[in-house]
C-alpha cells in the first residue's frame, strides 16, 4: 500500500510520552508529519496553530479528557470537518457511544497493532479528502447553477408529487420551501398561451415518449414574463412504465433579451427604430410573393432629404439626428400601419428613406402618398428652439411595371429620385426608362464622393514644373485624382461636385498633408529640394484656421515652408480682401509661397498684385494653347511676362504641349513651364523615378534647347520696355 502524502499533518494527543513516541514513530514511517500534545488544553492550542489534517486523541487523560477535548475542538475554526480518531483502552459500548457523541469520527482500541493504526489513520485522511472534494464539487455545481439560473426537479408519478430545488422554485415563481408540490402548483404561473404546449409534452413523456426540450414563458408577480428552458427525461420501473420524471429548468430571460437586441440591431435602424435595408428587403420580397400570387400591385418610394447636410454642418449631428427621427415619425404617419398588410417605412442610411406601399389599386394612389410625404416634410422642424426647413426628393417605381424584384424596383425608384434632384429637388417623379442617365450618374457620383476619403480612393499625381534653361525640376504641381469604380476620375469631373457639397475643404486638407509628406520624403531621399504646389479653392483659403492648418502640416511633415506653394485663382483672391491679407501674412511668416493660378482670366489688376504678397503668376493654358498661331494670345502672354518681371514675380506657363510653344515662351522671357510636352501628371512612384533619372543622368535631351545669353538679353529688354 502506498504511503500517505508527506503533506498530511497528524496531531497526536496522549498524556503518555512513551505511547506518543511509539505511535509517532509508526505514523512517521508511513509518510505522515506528526505534531504532539500531552493534554487536552495543549491539543486545542496546537490545533489552532497548525490546523492538522487528522487528530488522534487519547480518550482518558487527566484534566481535560479526550471526550471534552474533542467536543471543544469541534467548535474551533476549521474543526468541524477534521477527522478525529479516538484512542481508547476501553471496549465498552458506553465509551464508544460517548466518543461519537463528543464528535469523534471513529475510534481505535489501543494495542500493539501499530500497522493497523497507521492504516486506519490513512483511511480517515483519504475519506476526509474525498469528502472535501465532494463538498467542493457540490459548491461549484451549486454556484454554477445559481449563476446559470439552472434548477432541478423530480416528478414522482405514482404519488403525483414534485420535488424542486430552491432555484427551480424561484424560476416558477414559488417561495423557497422543502415541501412537495403538485404539478398544478408547480406550473401555476406558466403563461396561458404556452401552458397547453407544455402540458401536452409532459403527458407524452409520461406515456413513454421522447424527452422534453422546449421553451415557454412564466408570468412574474408584477406581470412581467420570464423565459424558461425546460428539459426532462423519464425513468422507468421494472415493468417498463414511467415512474419518475427528472428534469431541469433554466431561466433564459437574459439570453432572450440579448437575442432580441441582436435581432433589433440586425433588422432595425439604431437611430430611428425603422426597419433597415435587410429587414425591408425581407418584407418587400414577401410582399412581392403575395402580389404575384394574387396579381396585386406594389409601389416603392425612394425618399432623399434635400440639403440635409446643412443642418449637420451648422447645428451639429445631434440636431441632424433629431431631424431624422422626426422625419421617420412623419413618414409613418403618411402610410397605413397596424396590420400584416401594412405599408413599410425603412431607413437605408444617412438621409435616405424608402417606403413600400402594398395593395396599390391604381398608379395615382402611390403618387398621392408621395405628395403627402412632401407636404409633411415641408413643415418646420423645431430643434433646440430653432426652426429648420427641409424638403425631399421622391422617386417612385411600381410593381410589376418597373421591376419584378426588390433590387430592380429600388434601383429604378432611386433613378427617379435622382432625376428629381437634377431638376431642382422638392418634387416627386415616377420612373421612366428614358430618364436622363447623366443626371443619375452625377448624383451617384456625389453620393460616392462622400466616402472617397474614408475608402482611400483619392490620390495625388504630380506634374513637373521645368526650368527650360536647365531642364531641371525645381517644383511640381499636385493634382488630385479619384479612383472610383475601376477608373481614374479627372478633377474637372468631381472637383465642382466637391465644391458644391462642401467636400472640397476636407479634400484640400488631405491634399495639403499628402503633398507635404511627399515633398518631405523627396528631400530626405536627396532628390530635392522640390517645391510642391497645391491648388486651394477660395472657400478653403478664406476659411478661419487655414493658416493654422498649414502650420500643423509643416510641423507634422517636417517640410520647410519655402517648399510649399499655395495656388489660388485671382477671382477667389479678391472676394474677401481683409481675410486674404491676414491669411497671406500668416503664410508669409512661415515662408510659404503664394501663386496666382489661371492668371489673365479674372481681374488681372495691378493694384491687388502690388497689395498682396504674391510669389508667382501662372499663365492660363488658354493663352498658351494657341500662342504660336494666335497673335492676340502671344501679345497677352508677352504682357503678363513683362508685368511679372516688372513686379519681380516668377512666372510659369501651364499647358505647354509643343516645342514651338516652348521656344516662343522662351523668347518672351518665360523659363518656368509645365505641360504634356515635358510630362503628364505622374503618380508619386513614377514622379520619384523621374527625379532620380534627372538627378543621375540629367534632364532628357528634348528639354535642353535654350540659349541662356539670348534669353537674358530678351528678358532685360522686356523689363526696359515695361519700365518705359
Amino acid at each position: 500500500m502506498q504511503p500517505s502524502p508527506a503533506t498530511d499533518l497528524v496531531l497526536l494527543v496522549d498524556d503518555d510520552p512513551v505511547a506518543r513516541m511509539l505511535t509517532a514513530s509508526v505514523l512517521t514511517q508511513n509518510g505522515m508529519t506528526v505534531r504532539e500534545a500531552g493534554s487536552g488544553s495543549e491539543a486545542l492550542a496546537a490545533f489552532r496553530e497548525h490546523l492538522p489534517d487528522c487528530v488522534l486523541l487519547d480518550a482518558l487523560m487527566p484534566g481535560m479528557d479526550g471526550f471534552a477535548a474533542c467536543e471543544a475542538l469541534r467548535h474551533l475554526p476549521g474543526g468541524s470537518q477534521v477527522p478525529v480518531l479516538m484512542l481508547t483502552g476501553l471496549e465498552d459500548e458506553e465509551s464508544i457511544a460517548r466518543a461519537y457523541e463528543a464528535g469523534a469520527t471513529d475510534f481505535f482500541v489501543k494495542s500493539s497493532q501499530w500497522t493497523l493504526l497507521a492504516q486506519r489513520t490513512r483511511y480517515l485522511l483519504r475519506a476526509s479528502r474525498m469528502r472535501q472534494e465532494l463538498e467542493q464539487s457540490r459548491a461549484t455545481l451549486a454556484k454554477a447553477q445559481r449563476i446559470a439560473r439552472l434548477g432541478t426537479w423530480e416528478w414522482n408519478l405514482p404519488s403525483d408529487r414534485v420535488s424542486a430545488c430552491g432555484i427551480c422554485r424561484a424560476i416558477f415563481g414559488l417561495p423557497p420551501s422543502s415541501e412537495l408540490l403538485t404539478t398544478e402548483k408547480l406550473l401555476y404561473r406558466v403563461d396561458p398561451a404556452d401552458f397547453p404546449r407544455l402540458r401536452d409534452a409532459l403527458m407524452r413523456l409520461k406515456s413513454g415518449a421522447i424527452p422534453i426540450n422546449m421553451e415557454f414563458r412564466v408570468r412574474g408577480e408584477q406581470g412581467q414574463n420570464y423565459h424558461v428552458h425546460l428539459e426532462a427525461e423519464a425513468e422507468c420501473d421494472s415493468a417498463g412504465r414511467a415512474a419518475l420524471i427528472v428534469g431541469t429548468a433554466q431561466d433564459i430571460t437574459q439570453r432572450k433579451l440579448a437575442e432580441e437586441q441582436i435581432k433589433a440591431l440586425a433588422n432595425y435602424d439604431n437611430l430611428t427604430g425603422l426597419p433597415n435595408r435587410r429587414l425591408f428587403s425581407e418584407r418587400f420580397n414577401a410582399a412581392i410573393e403575395v402580389a404575384r400570387l394574387h396579381s396585386g400591385r406594389l409601389a416603392a418610394l425612394f425618399v432623399d432629404l434635400d440639403r440635409f447636410k446643412q443642418i449637420n454642418d451648422t447645428q451639429g449631428h445631434s440636431a441632424g439626428d433629431s431631424v431624422l427621427c422626426e422625419v421617420a415619425e412623419r413618414l409613418n404617419r403618411c402610410v397605413r400601419g397596424g396590420n400584416d398588410e401594412a405599408d413599410v417605412v425603412a431607413r437605408l442610411g444617412g438621409d435616405e428613406f424608402v417606403v413600400l406601399l402594398t395593395q396599390v389599386a391604381e398608379p395615382q394612389q402611390a403618387h398621392r402618398v408621395a405628395e403627402r410625404i412632401l407636404v409633411a416634410l415641408r413643415k418646420p422642424f423645431n430643434i433646440n428652439g430653432h426652426e429648420n426647413f427641409i424638403s425631399a426628393s421622391v422617386g417612385l417605381a411600381h410593381y410589376p411595371e418597373d421591376g419584378l424584384d426588390v433590387d430592380s424596383l429600388l434601383r429604378n425608384a432611386d433613378a427617379a429620385m435622382y432625376s428629381v434632384k437634377a431638376q431642382g429637388r422638392n418634387d416627386v417623379r415616377a420612373y421612366r426608362p428614358e430618364l436622363n442617365l447623366a443626371d443619375r450618374q452625377r448624383w451617384e457620383m456625389e453620393r460616392d464622393l462622400h466616402k472617397a476619403l474614408e475608402r482611400e480612393e483619392l490620390e495625388l499625381h504630380y506634374q513637373p514644373q521645368v526650368d527650360a534653361r536647365t531642364g531641371l525640376i525645381p517644383g511640381v504641381e499636385a493634382l488630385m485624382r479619384w479612383n472610383h469604380n475601376g477608373r481614374t476620375v479627372p478633377p474637372n469631373e468631381f472637383i465642382p461636385i466637391a465644391e458644391e457639397n462642401g467636400l472640397i475643404v476636407p479634400f484640400g486638407e488631405w491634399a495639403l498633408d499628402a503633398s507635404a509628406r511627399q515633398a518631405s520624403a523627396w528631400l530626405r531621399q536627396g532628390l530635392g529640394p522640390v517645391r510642391v504646389s497645391v491648388n486651394i479653392p477660395g472657400s478653403h483659403f478664406q476659411k478661419p484656421g487655414f493658416v493654422e492648418l498649414v502650420r500643423r502640416v509643416l510641423e507634422r511633415t517636417g517640410l520647410p515652408g519655402h517648399l510649399l506653394e499655395i495656388e489660388i485663382t485671382e477671382t477667389m483672391l479678391v472676394q474677401d480682401i481683409a481675410t486674404t491679407l491676414v491669411t497671406l501674412k500668416g503664410l508669409q511668416e512661415m515662408n510659404v509661397r503664394m501663386s496666382i493660378d489661371d492668371f489673365g482670366t479674372g481681374y488681372s489688376s495691378l493694384s491687388y498684385l502690388q497689395r498682396f504678397d504674391i510669389d508667382q503668376l501662372k499663365i492660363d493654358r488658354s493663352f498658351v494653347t494657341d500662342i504660336d498661331t494666335d497673335g492676340g494670345n502671344d501679345t497677352i502672354t508677352a504682357a503678363i511676362i513683362a508685368m511679372a518681371a516688372a513686379l519681380k514675380l516668377e512666372v510659369i506657363a501651364e499647358g505647354v504641349e509643343t516645342r514651338e510653344q516652348v521656344q516662343l515662351l522662351q523668347r518672351r522671357g518665360c523659363q518656368m513651364m509645365q505641360g504634356y510636352y515635358f510630362s503628364r501628371p505622374l503618380a508619386a512612384a513614377k514622379m520619384t523615378a523621374l527625379l532620380v533619372e534627372v538627378l543621375k543622368n540629367g534632364p532628357p535631351m528634348a528639354w535642353r534647347f535654350s540659349d541662356v545669353g539670348k534669353v537674358l538679353t530678351l528678358v532685360s529688354g522686356l523689363r526696359l520696355a515695361s519700365n518705359g
